[in-house]
């Protein structure tokens, strides 16, 4: 009975370790699948962050690229430039684009001074050899272009803004006058002289050896002043045949040439026509290079002396600002 007793409890004693062992496996069984859930799932998580970066630098590099478009990115005209980070920039430095291969620059704060360039464009940059074809090359890479307006950096990484000019010729444009407005216009002729005039009264062109300098105000008849550069006379031959058309009308002096009081001037004029059209001329030269540089006036008088003034007064006022270079 003692023995049987025994056996039961020891089969007991047996049954409870075995059962133990079996619920202690289990646990340790629902802990690694507890853990491995835990990795899983923030392996999971990992790899959709790290979807999600790519897929945002991807849209990121689509809309950058998607700025930028295809070369030219500079097209025939002209173009301010500033920095971008400066506060309310002054506007006065340029780019002047003949065409998409060459242009100059042009500071309008001194005498329009600037640089000639030759440029190529390509996909995201233009390279800019500033002095000639043959000089070194700044590498212009494109940020955006948007309205026209472009933005960039050269290699020290100052972004730039080149704003278009609206309506500026790049054959015909001047800084200078840009920047101090029509009525402060300058004209530097390629011979070295300046004259400043102003542009809501006066137009100028040229035409080969010389240049016609136009009033447009109200007046009696056409007033000018023609600049000539002659090489077939020095100056006192040039007025001396001026004159001679007019006969005994005409008037020779001379004087200190307008610009540089130490050079001799030589000087015709003819009186007011009152008795017929109204019309005069006046004509001062100097000796000039290889040749005579010609400073004509012809112009008209009409009834209204105060209209006659102010274009006299306009006149004046153009040949008394020439300077030479």
């Amino acid at each position: 009975m003692k023995k049987n007793g025994l056996k039961i409890f020891t089969v007991l004693l047996l049954s409870g370790a075995i059962a133990a062992a079996l619920m202690m496996g289990c646990a340790d069984k629902t802990a690694q699948n507890a853990a491995a859930g835990e990795a899983t799932s923030e392996s999971a998580t990992a790899t959709e962050a790290t979807t999600q970066a790519a897929e945002a630098a991807t849209e990121q590099v689509a809309e950058t690229a998607a700025e930028i478009p295809a070369p030219p990115y500079f097209t025939k005209g002209v173009y301010v430039n500033y920095a971008k980070e400066a506060e309310n920039p002054s506007k006065t430095y340029f780019y002047v684009i003949n065409d998409e291969t060459y242009g100059h620059t042009e500071d309008g704060e001194h005498d329009g001074i600037g640089l000639p360039f030759a440029i190529t464009q390509k996909d995201g940059a233009v390279e800019f050899s500033f002095g000639g074809a043959d000089e070194a090359i700044d590498t212009l890479t494109i940020h955006s272009v948007e309205n026209g307006v472009i933005t960039g950096a050269f290699e020290d990484g100052l972004e730039l803004v080149f704003e278009p000019v609206a309506d500026a010729d790049p054959e015909t444009f001047s800084s200078e006058n840009f920047v101090n407005g029509p009525e402060n216009s300058v004209y530097h002729d390629a011979n070295g002289w300046s004259v400043k005039y102003d542009a809501t009264k006066f137009e100028v062109n040229q035409n080969g050896p010389q240049v016609f300098i136009v009033y447009t105000g109200d007046s009696a008849g056409s007033n000018l002043i023609t600049v000539t550069y002659t090489v077939d006379n020095k100056a006192e031959a040039a007025i001396k045949e001026l004159g001679k058309p007019y006969g005994d009308k005409a008037e020779y002096t001379e004087w200190p040439f307008p610009g540089v009081s130490d050079v001799t001037g030589y000087n015709v004029s003819v009186p007011v026509d009152k008795e017929g059209s109204g019309s005069y001329m006046t004509a001062f030269a100097r000796d000039y290079m290889d040749g005579a540089l010609i400073f004509e006036t012809d112009g008209h008088d009409g009834d209204d002396e105060e209209m006659n003034t102010e274009v006299h007064a306009a006149l004046t006022s153009v040949l008394n600002s020439l300077t030479f270079d």
